[in-house]
């Protein structure tokens, strides 16, 4: 080992899941309603971010691509977030029209993960989310050229600037053309409750030809 070199001892690196469980009994009538209900418990926790969540997505030439975005809607259609349309991750989706996300709350010793079909959402759904961004996010959104190999951090600031001035003069900032929202409608949701000696609970809402069924998986 060379000298001031740091080496992790990853194989003994855990943590013992003694949180909570999760029984069928605990869940709520719906997948959205469950969802809601952690999202607010990983919020009252004070968890940093409750709202991130891993989205997965593939190429098609079928290589994947994960990075973290934040949920911005939830109900009986489906979990949504706004992004570029111009991005890697939109045409990934444009693609396949299918997503995978995961809320990773490390604090609760919990995980949710929503997997199904995409859709874009109506632009009176993207307008009325663009009302409510700050200023400076909104501006960020038509100076950004996201996923775009750039010259350096000048260029991005540069650009920035730029649209800055183009918006002085206005009240308020119009949604880009390329901006807006998707829907990842659910066909699968589970529900990952850690336990004690990695016997964890799972359990998932699965949509089949007479509606959603829970089941139990092995941990």
């Amino acid at each position: 080992m060379a000298d001031g070199e740091i080496v992790l001892d990853l194989p003994t690196m855990r943590v013992a899941y003694e949180v909570g469980d999760l029984h069928e009994s605990d869940l709520a009538e719906t997948w959205h309603e469950q969802l809601q209900t952690w999202l607010d418990e990983a919020k009252q926790a004070g968890l940093a971010e409750p709202n991130a969540m891993v989205l997965a997505t593939a190429a098609p030439d079928g290589y994947p691509s994960s990075r973290t975005v934040l949920a911005k809607g939830l109900d009986a259609r489906g979990l949504v977030f706004f992004t570029n349309y111009t991005s890697a991750k939109s045409h990934d989706l444009m693609a396949s029209r299918a997503a995978s996300a995961t809320f990773p709350w490390y604090g609760l010793h919990r995980q949710a993960t929503v997997r199904g079909t995409v859709e874009k959402v109506s632009q009176a759904e993207t307008a009325a989310y663009w009302a409510r961004r700050p200023r400076g996010s909104q501006l960020g959104a038509w100076a950004s050229p996201q996923s775009i190999v750039v010259s350096g951090r000048g260029s991005l600031e540069s650009a920035l600037a730029n649209v800055e001035r183009q918006f002085a003069d206005a009240e308020t900032v119009p949604v880009p053309p390329h901006w807006g929202g998707w829907r990842i409608q659910p066909e699968v949701v589970e529900f990952w409750q850690g336990r004690q000696d990695r016997m964890h609970d799972r359990l998932r809402y699965r949509l089949g030809r007479d509606g959603w069924k829970v089941e139990r998986l092995g941990p």
